[in-house]
């Protein structure tokens, strides 16, 4: 079934300030320069700890949240590809696909040309399926009668959100780019929904954006979240009390938990790269929304849906 925005989006609550266009836009104006002592370093040995499959072709990572994927100013070991390209001695590293720096899960790198050129005409054939799970703020349910097996699907175009302080963020509106997610809740307790997102286009922040376009965001967002201006906030101060308390966990709860290749005629062999939830959501989901979904979670993984 497909399901309209909770709220109308947010109104731009911004004032001439003086900067660049009469808007604080971070990343670009004023200038935020990246503070070294809040640089996360990644140690040679988590690579190992963090590998899921490394069949000769392809190198499947369960990232934590809270290390980047692209290469960053701060040397090697401040990003995933960094470390891959060095701690394996690679001459380059195909990052093939990526997560948000605060999205735990599944990344994956092709060892080389072959490989890459393989897994990017998959996904442009559509033979690439990506399952998430994320923890969401509000008890999501199916429409009364339905199954609990239906999904709430959003089908709704994604572009820039010119009205945000934030320049990356993105949002629903007609003349963006074709973006469709599917929620399917899993369990809903506690004032929070855990539930299993499939989406069928790959665009910007797109879960993240569509949560919000739901009014169901992801715990912890600090764009998409109660208000953009947290993230700003977290860019210049860290992670204070004040965001705690607003924003529920220092991290978004967000997970790709299983990433699927299907075979083809031309003899490639289906393939599939899983992670369970990571730690730290999982204590949520215990803490937060009790017995009952710890359970769901349980018996989902039990189910073989990872």
């Amino acid at each position: 079934m497909s399901a309209g925005p909770a709220d109308k989006a947010a109104s731009d609550e911004g004032g001439e300030d003086g900067t660049y266009g009469g808007r604080l836009r971070v990343c670009a104006w004023p200038r935020r320069e990246q503070d070294p002592a809040r640089v996360r370093l990644i140690a040679a040995g988590e690579l190992g700890a963090w590998t899921l499959c490394d069949d000769g072709d392809v190198l499947a990572l369960n990232k934590p949240g809270d290390v980047v994927c692209h290469p960053s100013k701060a040397g090697p070991w401040s990003s995933l590809a960094g470390a891959v390209k060095a701690g394996l001695g690679l001459e380059k590293a195909h990052l093939v696909f990526r997560l948000d720096r605060e999205t735990s899960g599944i990344v994956l790198f092709a060892r080389h040309e072959r490989a890459a050129s393989r897994l990017q005409r998959a996904m442009q054939d559509g033979r690439i399926r990506k399952t998430y799970l994320a923890v969401l703020v509000g008890e999501l349910r199916p429409a009364s009668g339905a199954s609990g097996e239906e999904a709430i699907v959003v089908d709704q175009p994604l572009g820039d959100d010119e009205a945000s302080p934030v320049f990356v963020k993105t949002c629903v509106r007609p003349d963006g780019k074709a973006a469709r997610s599917r929620f399917r809740p899993l369990a809903a307790e506690g004032g929070f929904t855990l539930a299993e997102v499939r989406i069928e286009t790959g665009r910007k922040h797109q879960i993240r954006a569509h949560a919000q376009w739901l009014g169901f965001p992801v715990v912890g967002d600090k764009i998409y979240g109660p208000d953009a201006r947290c993230y700003l906030e977290f860019i210049d101060h860290g992670w204070t009390p004040a965001l705690a308390e607003r924003l529920l966990h220092p991290r978004q709860a967000l997970h790709c938990a299983r990433i699927a290749l299907e075979g083809n005629a031309a003899g490639l062999g289906a393939q599939a790269w899983q992670a369970p939830l990571a730690a730290d959501l999982r204590a949520f989901v215990r803490e937060r929304m009790g017995a009952g979904a710890e359970a769901a979670l349980a018996a989902w993984e039990a189910a073989g849906a990872i």
